[in-house]
């Protein structure tokens, strides 16, 4: 059995392959490094394959907090694993958006799966996870309810700031002015969107796009991202472990060589 462990800002991910690389476990946990939850995440991932620690091979770590997790054989970056699972999970995918709590990455792929180029967003909390938090929290919602709120508005409500403070108080006034907690949480997809596609362009990026990542949950955001590139964006099975997926992977080729 070989194991994965994504370790990102706000949740930590963890998949099992057996040995002919089928997915026996994965398992979820909406806390993130710096708490206990990647090693309750490998608990649960071990009880759901009915297996034992024992029976692990090899395992690797990857994602945000993966310096300073001990109980792996290997660090991989998160790009590479993204890469890696993705390909796994949707084998004619040629870009990846994942969106995580505190960064927006895109990924480039190859004919191969591998990678061709990458761009990330990582200084700023616009166009994450982090930014539609700030937004539900705003609008009185919870982030679960957000697409579902979008979907009712009747117009869209531009949000012009880039950065998620800024929008902060930009959607308290566009309220405060009359407009519809609705129409803002479309405005504030259409935002994230716009930003993310910038990161698109910046690689040129190619279709057959799969988006992953908590946000990829947020079918309204998918909507508004595949309308601003003009092509449609998939949300595959699993795409929140695909980071974990392409870990154990990595694991089952360290074990083979």
């Amino acid at each position: 059995m070989f194991l994965g462990v994504d370790i990102g800002s706000s949740s930590s991910k963890v998949a099992i392959l057996d040995d002919d690389k089928k997915l026996r476990a994965i398992q979820i946990i909406n806390l993130g490094t710096g708490t206990n939850a990647p090693e309750e995440a490998r608990r649960c991932a071990l009880e759901e394959a009915g297996i034992t620690e024992a029976e692990i091979e090899a395992a690797v770590v990857t994602g945000y907090g993966r310096i300073n997790y001990k109980n792996a054989d290997r660090q991989i970056t998160e790009i590479s694993c993204h890469a890696k699972g993705v390909t796994y999970l949707a084998p004619d995918a040629r870009t990846i958006v994942d969106i995580g709590g505190q960064d927006a990455k895109v990924i480039k792929l190859g004919e191969d799966g591998k990678v061709r180029n990458f761009v990330m967003n990582e200084k700023c909390a616009a166009g994450t996870g982090r930014f539609l938090e700030v937004m539900a929290r705003v609008l009185g919602c919870e982030l679960g309810e957000l697409s579902a709120l979008a979907e009712k508005s009747t117009k869209e409500v531009a949000i012009s700031s880039v950065c998620t403070v800024f929008a902060e108080s930009e959607v308290i006034s566009r309220l405060a002015s009359g407009e519809t907690a609705a129409d803002v949480a479309r405005g504030a997809h259409v935002a994230i969107s716009k930003r993310v596609a910038g990161l698109c362009n910046r690689i040129q990026y190619e279709p057959e796009i799969v988006m992953t990542g908590g946000v990829a949950l947020n079918g309204n955001v998918v909507n508004a991202l595949s309308i601003e590139l003009g092509y449609p964006v998939y949300v595959v099975p699993h795409c929140q472990a695909a980071g974990a997926i392409g870990a154990a992977l990595f694991a089952y080729e360290l074990k083979r060589k």
